[in-house]
């Protein structure tokens, strides 16, 4: 049973690491032509379906990082959280 919350926490880990990639590249202005990058921005916007809308706010960035940060917080608690708890 221990293998399988480590997969959960790898899992959990790279969804958070996806999400705050996107973030990034797009506040550094990345080239959403370039294949890697959309790869990166189609993934992100998949995990991100659900939180994505959730806040409205005026200021784009505020609204980015809501958008996807809220997303990548969930999945590293709950993910990390999740992995953590001894199972009897």
């Amino acid at each position: 049973m221990k293998g399988l919350f480590v997969v959960i926490r790898v899992l959990a880990n790279a969804a958070v690491a996806v999400l705050v990639v996107w973030i990034l590249l797009r506040l550094l202005g990345a080239n959403t032509g370039n294949p890697v990058v959309h790869w990166i921005e189609q993934a992100a916007d998949w995990l991100a379906a659900w939180s994505r809308g959730i806040f409205q706010v005026a200021g784009t960035t505020l609204q980015l990082v809501l958008d996807y940060g809220l997303a990548a917080l969930v999945y590293g608690v709950v993910g990390n959280l999740g992995a953590r708890r001894e199972w009897t």
